[in-house]
């Protein structure tokens, strides 16, 4: 099976791949999000798998946008637990090094460790590429921060682990493919949708009400999109989802799927 991601080999996504679909798993990298919802499309993956959301960061906006344009249907999600990692050269020691690379998310989260150990932090274009281009400088003096799958595949030592200041750092990955690709058996107990209401007064306020009158448990409210318990097919969801469309414009269901809460509320 090959699944898709935005990123470089060793790269968070690429652990959540593991995570969720096992080592067997062909994952593929594309410098951009665009591309792996094109590789989609094209049939050249059998799946994408990205971000959408961070306990931390917060909401992955190109996603989203790009979850709502394309042809695509979520049919799986899971929590991933991000650790960061001090990588190294091998030989290296804590006291030679002098800079530490990486994505300025990841370096704003080790903030602490970093100026406890007068490290000077240098932003790069992600994780991942910090730790291969960290490995083809072959430096004795320098760092990345990166998961600890980058030691793995670009022949780096973990020197020290889990270095971020806030330990429940998690992010929701979703996994999505063709329409016509969709599992025949698949499991739909949760759905994201997207809506536009109509230019009227009180029609955002109405569409919600319509969650609250026919009992269904919303599990996410963003601008895009909206998460709860259920699946279209269901009596009431149907219901509700009619009632909606008198306030609305468009809406579109982004995705059924099963709902992982197994990892969530892990430490």
């Amino acid at each position: 099976m090959k699944v898709a991601f935005q990123g470089v080999a060793g790269a968070n996504s690429e652990v959540g791949i593991r995570q969720h679909y096992g080592p067997s798993a062909e994952a593929i990298g594309f410098p951009f999000s665009e591309q792996v919802f094109d590789a989609v499309e094209q049939g050249t993956v059998d799946l994408g798998f990205i971000p959408v959301e961070n306990t931390i960061a917060g909401n992955v906006a190109i996603n989203m946008d790009l979850l709502l344009r394309h042809d695509v249907t979520i049919i799986a999600e899971d929590y991933v637990h991000i650790q960061h990692h001090l990588l190294v050269n091998p030989g290296t020691q804590l006291a030679d090094i002098e800079r530490v690379y990486s994505h300025p998310v990841a370096l704003e989260q080790c903030r602490p460790f970093l100026q406890s150990m007068r490290l000077i932090a240098v932003p790069d274009f992600d994780t991942a590429g910090a730790a291969r281009a960290l490995a083809q400088r072959k430096s004795r003096n320098e760092a990345a921060i990166a998961p600890y799958l980058c030691a793995e595949y670009y022949g780096l030592d973990i020197l020290s682990d889990r270095i971020q200041e806030q330990k429940r750092n998690i992010t929701r990955f979703v996994g999505f493919v063709r329409p016509d690709r969709q599992p025949k058996y698949l499991q739909r107990q949760k759905t994201s949708l997207a809506f536009n209401t109509r230019h009227q007064p009180g029609a955002l306020v109405q569409c919600l009400e319509q969650f609250s009158r026919h009992q269904i448990n919303m599990t996410r409210l963003e601008s895009r999109p909206v998460d709860f318990l259920g699946a279209p097919e269901e009596e009431q969801v149907r219901e509700c989802l009619t009632a909606m469309s008198q306030y609305t414009l468009r809406i579109k269901i982004l995705g059924a799927y099963p709902q992982d809460f197994t990892r969530l509320n892990q430490n």
